[in-house]
């Protein structure tokens, strides 16, 4: 049995705008995406994916099929935006944990 966290616990929302890459004119994204969620507003120091450490200030739990790649934008439940540092898919495959995705917010 695929265990996640209970959606009960999902008391946010967020918008995430997924990055799509570059084109001509800059950055490309995809169209905005409401997300339920668990936002933990503490501030970390995480690393990127290019190896950086950089200092995240909010730390998102959604299920695992939720969408934001590294450099996505995002709106906090405030109206605050910011972007996507990262994503971990937190996936026991079946060892009970609970599944989640885990973004980090710049």
């Amino acid at each position: 049995m695929v265990r996640r966290i209970p959606r009960r616990y999902f008391i946010h929302k967020i918008t995430v705008e997924p990055y799509r890459g570059e084109s001509s004119v800059g950055q490309t994204f995809g169209p905005p995406v409401e997300v339920r969620c668990f936002l933990d507003e503490q501030t970390r120091v995480v690393r990127s994916p290019g190896g950086e450490q950089v200092t995240s200030t909010s730390t998102v739990f959604a299920d695992l099929d939720a969408i934001a790649p590294p450099q996505s934008l995002a709106t906090l439940p405030d109206g605050r935006k910011t972007k996507v540092i990262q994503s971990k898919r937190r996936d026991g495959a079946g060892l009970g944990t609970p599944n989640h995705l885990e973004i980090h917010l710049e």
